[in-house]
């Protein structure tokens, strides 16, 4: 039961809610996209965080796990629908005090507001689409692989099992602070770089981070380093795509359009899951896979620099 009704619909419910207050914090911040919806999506981020330390302080108190689920389901359920009925659109035509609208560069597509069908046939669209799964894959897999690679590390190290579960399990606090703060700080980069700029500079961080990685396998430091910042770079890509997709494709069609966007990171998170699961069985070791995915990082910077800019004046026609 735990597949059709926490995964799927479940999922489908996350999925539907998760897009509603990115978009409304897009229309009511246009002048601070990329820090409004950071700081929205940093929910999302510390929620791992919080349900972690909640759902141990439930069980050690003795309730049980099914009964822990019943309670969350409760809870959620009234949580949503009491603070769904803050949400609501600025009125049309609505703009922050003492700001107006950035002129349009020349090619730029006019009001940049296209629809989904329109933003389909740009190639903005699809460079978009391919550097968010790059950069959803690189550190949702990352994560997968987390707590393996640390008990590898550890063993190497000498300490014994409960001591290097305890280590590990002390990490998932900080980790999830890197991915919730990659949000807003991402997001505030994406609005002073511009997304491509934002995008290339993940990249790197996540090439950097790899190559740490796999040359000091055996190192604490290098692992603590590392996967803080693949976690950040995880979350900073849940604010790059949805600040780029307004800047990009415009706020009218904002929810449908990033609605697609948005399945890159779903794609990237099956794939993910499936290579840090079968890593490694395929690979004879976990080490190796660093270099994969420094590699897809590469492939993810050349694909922004070619692909991730303004659509021009007719691309959604062609």
């Amino acid at each position: 039961m735990l597949v059709p009704l926490y995964g799927i619909i479940g999922g489908i419910g996350v999925g539907i809610a998760y897009g509603c207050p990115i978009a409304v914090s897009a229309a009511w911040f246009p002048d601070k996209r990329g820090l409004a919806v950071g700081l929205t999506v940093l929910g999302f981020g510390f929620s791992s965080a919080i349900i972690t330390q909640i759902n141990k302080f439930l069980l050690d108190g003795g309730m049980g796990i099914m009964s822990v689920l019943k309670t969350f389901g409760i809870a959620f359920f009234i949580i949503t629908i009491v603070l769904s009925l803050f949400l609501a659109f600025p009125p049309a035509g609505w703009c922050p005090t003492g700001w107006k609208p950035p002129a349009l560069k020349p090619g730029a597509a006019p009001g940049a507001n296209l629809t989904r069908a329109e933003m389909t046939k740009t190639k903005t669209f699809y460079g978009l689409w391919i550097c968010y799964t790059i950069g959803s894959l690189a550190g949702l897999t990352a994560i997968g692989i987390a707590g393996p690679v640390d008990q590898d590390m550890l063993k190497g190290a000498g300490l014994d099992v409960p001591t290097a579960t305890a280590l590990i399990t002390s990490l998932i606090f900080p980790f999830a602070l890197a991915n919730g703060f990659g949000r807003p700080v991402f997001g505030t980069l994406s609005d002073k770089l511009n997304p491509k700029n934002t995008a290339l500079i993940t990249y790197v961080l996540i090439i950097a981070a790899c190559l740490l990685l796999y040359t000091n396998y055996a190192s604490q430091t290098a692992y603590m380093v590392g996967f803080f910042v693949l976690w950040g770079c995880l979350g900073g890509w849940l604010a790059i795509a949805p600040a780029a997709t307004a800047s990009y494709f415009g706020t009218k069609d904002y929810a449908k359009n990033y609605g697609l966007v948005y399945t890159a990171y779903g794609v990237g998170a099956v794939i993910g899951g499936i290579v840090s699961a079968q890593a490694k069985d395929l690979l004879g070791a976990y080490q190796p896979f660093f270099l994969i995915v420094a590699v897809l990082a590469v492939l993810g910077m050349v694909s922004a620099v070619i692909l991730m800019k303004p659509p021009e004046v007719g691309a959604s026609k062609t």
